[in-house]
């Protein structure tokens, strides 16, 4: 979808479809501002600047972000758990970790 601002509603919720609301920035700063303020922690990144995608990830505060594709990755791939895209991680061996209840029995006969 193209004309979107971060106040359309395809920018602002998660879509569960096959959606790409695409929002024009005039400096890295914009894009950053534009990628943090919705309330969920996916995002896409398209640029041949490998060194600014990687500068933009760190900064949105997402839990899973494609650079220059889109559902890569594995069940290996931890996911989750930023802003309000969920509040577990999901995938990878994080997820065992959150999930799982460590406890300890000592016996002595």
């Amino acid at each position: 979808m193209t004309g979107v601002t971060n106040e359309t509603r395809t920018a602002r919720e998660a879509v569960f479809g096959p959606v790409l609301s695409v929002i024009p920035f005039a400096d890295q700063a914009e894009a950053i501002r534009i990628a943090t303020e919705p309330d969920y922690g996916l995002a896409g990144i398209w640029t041949q600047n490998l060194s600014s995608a990687h500068r933009i990830a760190a900064a949105t505060g997402a839990g899973q972000i494609y650079i220059n594709v889109y559902r890569a990755g594995s069940v290996e791939f931890p996911l989750g758990g930023y802003k309000n895209r969920g509040y577990e991680r999901e995938k990878g061996i994080e997820a065992f970790h959150h999930a799982a209840q460590l406890q300890c029995v000592t016996i002595k006969l």
